[in-house]
């Protein structure tokens, strides 16, 4: 079975499922509602408090636990009940960190795996890992029509970077890719600081967002308006810094994708720099992407395999 997961700084991503890139260990089982993953002798359950950005998220064993839950979650929706599975992964990773693809793909191939998931024993056969270019995946379901477009740039706005990657025809050019350390998760630090102190009143990320998509909140207004106002110029700043790298939205089509580009969107509309630039709103968009890549790669693998075999 394949399962796709886009393995975001802020937040988990599979083609059903959203939940934030958090944990909390326990050496006993404790004593929650939630789900508990039970791995190489620890309990885990997820948390809404992210872990550090981490630009190789193979130092440690926190985002393979995040994979399991994500793989676990998907087998729960597809009512999968048997104990052993033998599962593929298609994964990706942002196009100017691609380099890292053979380290990112040897982190999750690791033979069999067992864990227990609320309770219940399931054991992975690992076997194809393949990893995909972040932003390009995102796009694949336009691919026909994309093709019809000489240029097109995908942004992709996440938590901790902004991704830029150049399409010619639907095809991406892998020598034209940026990345800069502008996500959401360094607007929402300096909005926090800033908020402590101007106004001594803690906040955290959901507070923004709350402000951000209109939602009610009890901040006074003064408040509310310091945080619309911060992320106004920090658009503008990301627009900016796009311009610099010689990515001109006035004279290429931009296709915004990623929770940033959503949460962002009125902002950049907004611009006179992008007022033709598209969005797709999904943010499970690449892990969506990644998964019509990973079945194209099954079928031809089994194509082959098949050709072989008639050789044979």
């Amino acid at each position: 079975m394949l399962f796709s997961v886009d393995h975001g700084n802020s937040a988990m991503k599979t083609p059903n499922f959203v939940f934030t890139s958090g944990l909390a260990d326990y050496p006993v089982k404790p004593p929650v509602e939630a789900d508990v993953l039970e791995f190489e002798g620890q309990f885990w359950t997820l948390s809404g408090k992210r872990i550090a950005y981490m630009r190789d998220k193979t130092k440690d064993e926190r985002f393979f636990v995040l994979t399991l839950f994500a793989i676990a979650k998907e087998m729960q929706r597809a009512n999968m009940t048997q104990s052993v599975v033998e599962a593929d992964l298609a994964v990706g990773l942002p196009p100017e960190h691609y380099e890292l693809r053979k380290q990112f793909s040897e982190y999750f191939q690791r033979g069999r795996v067992s864990f227990v998931f609320n309770g219940i024993p399931i054991c992975l056969v690992i076997g194809n890992v393949m990893v995909y270019p972040q932003a390009y995946a995102a796009v694949v379901p336009r691919a026909q029509s994309l093709r019809e477009t000489s240029r097109t740039f995908v942004i992709d706005i996440g938590g901790f970077t902004t991704d830029v990657l150049l399409l010619r025809e639907a095809k991406p050019d892998l020598q034209f890719c940026r990345s800069l350390e502008m996500g959401v998760i360094h607007m929402s630090n300096d909005i926090i600081g800033r908020v402590s102190a101007l106004y001594g009143i803690n906040i955290d990320d959901d507070h923004i967002v709350d402000v951000i998509q209109g939602k009610y909140t009890i901040l006074p207004e003064e408040v509310k308006q310091m945080i619309l106002n911060a992320v106004r110029h920090y658009v503008a700043d990301i627009l900016n810094k796009l311009r610099e790298l010689q990515v001109d939205l006035r004279a290429a089509p931009a296709i915004f994708v990623g929770g940033g580009a959503v949460l962002f969107k009125a902002f950049i509309k907004d611009s006179p720099l992008s007022a033709n630039a598209d969005f797709i709103e999904d943010p499970k968009a690449n892990a969506i992407g990644y998964d019509l890549l990973g079945a194209a790669q099954q079928r031809r693998d089994r194509m082959k395999a098949g050709d072989g075999s008639a050789q044979g």
